[in-house]
């Protein structure tokens, strides 16, 4: 494991504050404390360090560093950016903060049920403190864990946060430093485990100022938002210290349960030791040091174990990753949509192996990619993978930014949702499905710089080319565009959203104890693709728990399947009245060889007696 070194502004008290960058190709570098004007050298060390104590700065002093007696910039490793990224950065000081998480005990990642939510338009507030008004409705509907979209400093006030430019700066119109803080304490004071998504495979455009202090990037490779960071050419070393940094301070100075990494296929490393192996490698230090786990989540694009897998297998060792083959595989058999890389998706044996093994492109010709994609994930445990039916990316990442809730049925929903949540994999869902929010949720922006603004609206133009979406585009820099992202909270006065959120909660519940004791590992999946059933059976604990998918639009019948002798309790059903159903079902109890009468568009859940 690599030698690492803190770079930012750390203060201790009665000490003062120690200032420490990195700008290996400066011949001088000064700490400029805006509050007195006061110019303080830093002392050059090894591999273009600097650094220098400030014992008359302290929390909420601001402060530039002047590079070669001209440039004046924000700190990279700023922990705040009051004024925005452009201006005077400002020193936080963590041990301060009254935590009342001492006892809080994180939870093991199978009991985790996921919320991922976003700062800006969870609520009408858009703040940190918003979201600790509506705990309460989250630990009703009986979310276990919530993940924040990046808070990363980004230039104004309305981004999704993955044009973030200072890491380690929490967004200061959501709140700053002490709102993150208030929120992940009020977070565990409710039961909720607390991911925050964190981008280390590339800057926005605005505001980053890295190139000024050396080479942060590299022109080896490029990614699809602009050039790569530089993991592994000349200088990465530091580079990549100070992301492990970052998700270092995430953890310690936050207590944040986990974090997920986004889109890791585009951390471009060759190395002898991937980055994302050495990140790992000082997460598992830290938790050593603080006696409390720590959760990596990857996403990728690459349906490689190899992320997960164990070091003693030539893995990565991370926690989990998640599996956008499972959000296919659904999406594209309930809407037919066959466009885009759904085109490579859409047939019931995918959905039955996906349920099955987490991935359906496993070394796999794929017709979209034009190339053999995946591996095999059979020796994974299934709570490795992280599924959805929607997400931020798949949502907003349409041209109208429709939810499944304006592409399929009411009663279809519920089988989307049963199939999430009855899966054996970590179950995650996107803010105001559980209802049905029938606002879009959109892509926006609120750069000042009016050339980015006209890029952004003409590449986002370029990406729905490959799908046959119809209208135009709403303007990303438009505010408007941003509050049509808000929730409604809609099931407050909508009797059937009311209904679907009551059907999300029981079948949260339903997860939590029927599914409890049961083979996490993998279930036994059949399907009948004459009449679109599915056949879900967890029989790995006592009892077993029996799932019934009819995926068609038309009732259907079927036989419980004859390897599993039992007699049979009903459960759930999604077609009961009090779900908005038809009230149309199965009887309370059956057997084993007995014919089910399965209404259209419905699931049924069965436990043995």
């Amino acid at each position: 494991m690599s030698i690492t070194r803190e770079v930012g502004a750390h203060f201790t008290s009665g000490r003062g504050t120690t200032f420490t960058v990195w700008s290996p190709d400066a011949e001088q570098v000064e700490v400029v404390i805006k509050d007195n004007d006061k110019i303080i050298p830093l002392q050059r060390e090894a591999f273009g360090y600097w650094t220098a104590l400030a014992e008359e700065a302290g929390p909420g002093s601001r402060y530039l560093y002047r590079l070669d007696g001209e440039t004046e910039r924000p700190d990279p490793a700023s922990h705040s950016q009051p004024d925005g990224p452009h201006e005077a950065s400002e020193v936080v000081g963590h041990a301060d903060f009254g935590w009342t998480d001492q006892y809080w005990a994180p939870l093991p990642l199978e009991q985790y049920i996921i919320y991922e939510l976003h700062v800006g338009t969870f609520t009408e507030e858009g703040t940190f403190q918003g979201i600790i008004q509506k705990l309460p409705e989250l630990q009703d509907l009986g979310i276990t864990a919530i993940e924040i979209m990046p808070v990363a400093q980004f230039p104004g006030s309305r981004n999704w946060g993955y044009d973030g430019v200072y890491p380690s700066a929490v967004q200061n119109s959501y709140g700053g430093p002490l709102g993150l803080k208030e929120l992940v304490d009020a977070c565990h004071a409710a039961g909720i485990a607390v991911i925050l998504d964190v981008v280390y495979n590339h800057l926005g455009p605005e505001g980053n100022y890295l190139n000024d202090f050396g080479p942060y990037f590299t022109d080896k490779y490029n990614t699809p938002w602009g050039k790569a960071l530089n993991f592994d050419d000349a200088h990465s070393d530091h580079v990549r210290n100070y992301f492990i940094q970052n998700a270092l301070m995430w953890f310690r100075d936050y207590h944040f349960d986990a974090l997920r990494l986004d889109a890791v296929h585009a951390i471009l490393d060759t190395g002898a030791k991937h980055f994302l192996q050495e990140l790992q490698e000082h997460v598992e230090h830290l938790e050593q040091q603080l006696g409390r786990p720590f959760l990596l989540i990857a996403e990728s694009d690459l349906n490689d174990v190899r992320i997960i897998n164990p070091r003693e297998k030539g893995g990565y060792g991370l926690t989990a990753q998640w599996s956008d083959d499972f959000h296919h595989a659904v999406h594209a058999l309930v809407t037919q949509e066959e466009t885009g890389y759904y085109q490579d998706f859409g047939r019931l044996e995918q959905l039955q192996k996906v349920m099955q093994q987490g991935f359906v492109y496993d070394g796999l010709y794929s017709e979209h990619r034009k190339r053999t994609f995946g591996s095999d994930p059979s020796a994974n445990l299934a709570r490795q993978f992280v599924v959805c039916s929607q997400n931020h990316d798949q949502v907003g990442n349409r041209m109208l930014g429709e939810r499944l809730t304006q592409l399929v049925s009411f009663d279809m929903l519920k089988v989307v949702a049963g199939m999430v949540l009855l899966s054996p994999y970590t179950p995650m869902l996107f803010m105001g499905e559980e209802y049905g929010e029938e606002n879009p949720f959109l892509y926006f922006v609120s750069h000042t710089d009016k050339e980015l603004a006209e890029a952004v609206r003409k590449g986002r133009k370029e990406e729905f080319s490959a799908f046959a979406w119809q209208g135009e585009a709403p303007d990303p820099q438009a505010e408007e565009t941003f509050i049509q992202s808000r929730l409604t909270r809609s099931y407050e006065h909508n009797e059937q959203h009311r209904q679907l959120r009551e059907f999300y909660k029981d079948l949260i519940q339903l997860r939590k104890t029927a599914l409890a004791k049961t083979d996490k590992q993998r279930p036994h999946v059949e399907v009948n693709k004459d009449s679109q059933v599915l056949h879900l059976i967890h029989s790995g604990g006592d009892p077993y728990t029996y799932c019934l998918f009819n995926i068609s639009d038309q009732p259907q019948t079927t036989i419980l399947n004859t390897q599993v002798e039992a007699h049979w309790k009903l459960l759930l059903q999604s077609s009961d009245a009090r779900y908005g159903g038809t009230g149309m079902g199965v009887q309370q109890e059956s057997q084993t060889n007995q014919e089910i009468e399965l209404p259209p568009a419905s699931f049924t859940v069965f436990q043995s007696k």
